[in-house]
């Protein structure tokens, strides 16, 4: 098939420029798999917006929690981290959602000893995909006990901190978790980290952002308009289709030719070099 083989054309030559200018270049800062999946975690976690304020509030988070984030997560103390970072906010997240991001991380590897691990609690190898598992896992950590950082046992009303944790079962496309899934899950090729080995890269659904989105319609990977959970489906599907066992390897690359490489969608001078051209409908009209 003649889209399979641009795309995997498009995977061989993913760049390490691309990684630069993506979030998941924070847990390639780390050595050991303990830290890199806290990096994942918080840098999923903040991953949206413009990609250059995303990696300059990320260099602030990090450079605030030292040497090693695993380290800084397990004795993470809400009342330090609440003057810690003060004063921070990415958009819609202030200091006391990143802080009680921290503390779910905490919590969950006092339970589980690693995030993977808790996952894991909740995944069932046969499904079809990470559906059920998403679900049953955003619904244990936003009930969580977070008296510590907001006062109360639940998340305040003014405070976005849900917005962290989306379900598919909202019909919320769940990108950052997803996109989290996929850097921890996938193996280990340079990019994506292999840290998590209880799910299977098939069960993986794509990360749908606005890149992801507007590219997929235009190489006829889905006929949704809209960006949420039924089109993250659609799209992998059709990506499954051409690999049926890790049909996920395709969204960093094809992510890149929107973030690094400028495609937006309409005829332009990039579209001179981009590698699926051929099969994009902005080159049928």
């Amino acid at each position: 098939m003649q889209l399979k083989a641009l795309l995997d054309t498009l995977y061989a030559d993913r760049s390490q420029r691309h990684l630069a200018n993506d979030p998941l270049s924070f847990c390639h800062r780390y050595a050991s798999q303990e830290d890199r999946e806290i990096a994942g975690l918080v840098s999923a976690s903040f991953a949206y917006g413009n990609v250059k304020i995303i990696l300059r509030n990320l260099d602030t988070v990090f450079g605030r929690m030292g040497a090693s984030p695993r380290r800084y997560v397990e004795t993470f103390e809400p009342e330090d981290g609440l003057k810690r970072f003060e004063g921070f906010k990415h958009r819609f997240n202030d200091g006391r959602d990143l802080c009680a991001l921290l503390y779910a991380a905490r919590t969950m590897i006092e339970e589980a000893d690693t995030i993977g691990e808790y996952f894991l609690g909740f995944h069932d190898p046969e499904a079809k995909d990470i559906t059920p598992a998403l679900i049953r896992f955003t619904e244990a950590v936003l009930g969580f006990n977070y008296q510590p950082v907001f006062g109360s046992h639940t998340i305040p009303a003014d405070s976005a901190f849900p917005f962290l944790f989306p379900s598919p079962a909202s019909g919320s496309a769940c990108k950052r978790l997803c996109m989290l899934l996929r850097w921890m899950v996938r193996p280990e090729d340079g990019i994506d980290l292999g840290i998590w080995k209880g799910v299977s890269p098939a069960q993986l659904v794509i990360p749908v952002d606005a890149h992801i989105s507007r590219i997929a319609r235009l190489l006829g990977l889905t006929g949704r308009k809209q960006a949420d959970w039924k089109m993250a489906q659609e799209i992998t599907a059709a990506l499954r289709a051409l690999d049926p066992e890790d049909p996920v390897k395709y969204d960093f690359p094809l992510c890149h030719l929107g973030i690094s490489e400028g495609c937006d969608g309409t005829r332009s001078s990039t579209c001179i070099t981009c590698p699926v051209s051929g099969e994009c409908r902005v080159n049928r009209i």
